[in-house]
């Protein structure tokens, strides 16, 4: 049961993205129906220097927080100069109380035909940048765990948000061991996802935090499948929205009742990005 006193945040959404198909009155639909479905807070990551300014704009307007880094998908179509200026614009922010981490960076493994070598330039230097400002991290993680915990033992840092986690026991424990949470999402809901669901109930309570990654990785009770698709249906949307029917989720997996998720999960964001403990307080 999802009740309406639960104050949940989304450590994870791309709230820009609703504002690049349908302007800046989608993005703030969207976000007014999560406030009245009971996400408290939104977290909106960066995924190149083009929507750094979009995200904090956002932030701003919602009372939101963000983070900026160039994710592992656009290191193909980033430039040289793309570090430099977003060493630039952590430091024009770095006394901003909404910028809360360094991210979305990471590895991507998965996606054929990436340069993996310039993957981990990317992902090594916004480690480097996120020491020099001292700022958590919010890492993507898609087949690509040894390799990201390797590179945090070399240059470590204050820990964040290992986002849509989706690996072994082992590793999830390395992140634990390192200050990260893990963010769980959509995926968790499909019940062919066991091993995500075995991690979702074993896993301490005070390593997990909550995201939808919206307007990606939809809930099963959105997804649309292949079938469908070539049927002419469009693909399915997630929205922020579907945060705490997620949380409901998770919280009948570990045998607890949603608000006890929606308030643990809340502390463990605040613990993992101490900016928003700030913000919150």
């Amino acid at each position: 049961m999802i009740r309406r006193m639960d104050v949940w945040i989304d450590t994870h959404c791309h709230l820009d993205e609703f504002a690049d198909r349908g302007g800046a009155a989608l993005a703030d639909a969207e976000r007014a129906r999560a406030a009245q479905a009971g996400v408290a807070h939104c977290v909106l990551p960066a995924v190149e220097l083009a929507n750094l300014q979009a995200v904090r704009d956002l932030a701003h307007r919602h009372g939101d927080s963000y983070a900026l880094g160039i994710h592992p998908l656009f290191t193909p179509v980033a430039g040289d100069e793309d570090l430099p200026a977003l060493a630039r614009a952590l430091e024009q922010y770095q006394d901003d109380p909404r910028l809360v981490a360094v991210g979305e960076i990471g590895l991507d493994l998965f996606v054929p035909h990436l340069d993996t070598g310039r993957q981990q330039h990317f992902y090594r230097a916004q480690l480097q940048l996120a020491r020099r400002f001292d700022l958590p991290v919010i890492l993507h993680v898609r087949r690509s765990a040894d390799q990201l915990l390797k590179a945090l033992r070399e240059l470590p840092v204050r820990g964040g948000i290992a986002h849509a986690f989706n690996g072994s026991l082992q590793q999830a424990q390395a992140f634990i061991d390192l200050g990260f949470k893990l963010g769980f999402g959509g995926a968790v809901t499909f019940d062919r996802a066991l091993q995500l669901r075995r991690l979702a109930t074993e896993l301490p309570l005070d390593a997990l935090v909550v995201e939808t990654d919206a307007p990606d990785i939809p809930p099963h009770w959105l997804y649309v499948t292949a079938a469908e698709r070539a049927a002419g249906r469009p693909p399915a949307r997630n929205t922020p929205a579907q945060l705490p029917r997620i949380g409901a989720v998770v919280a009948q997996l570990r045998g607890i009742s949603s608000t006890e998720l929606a308030h643990a999960t809340r502390a463990n964001a605040c613990a993992a990005l101490p900016r928003l403990a700030e913000l919150l307080a």
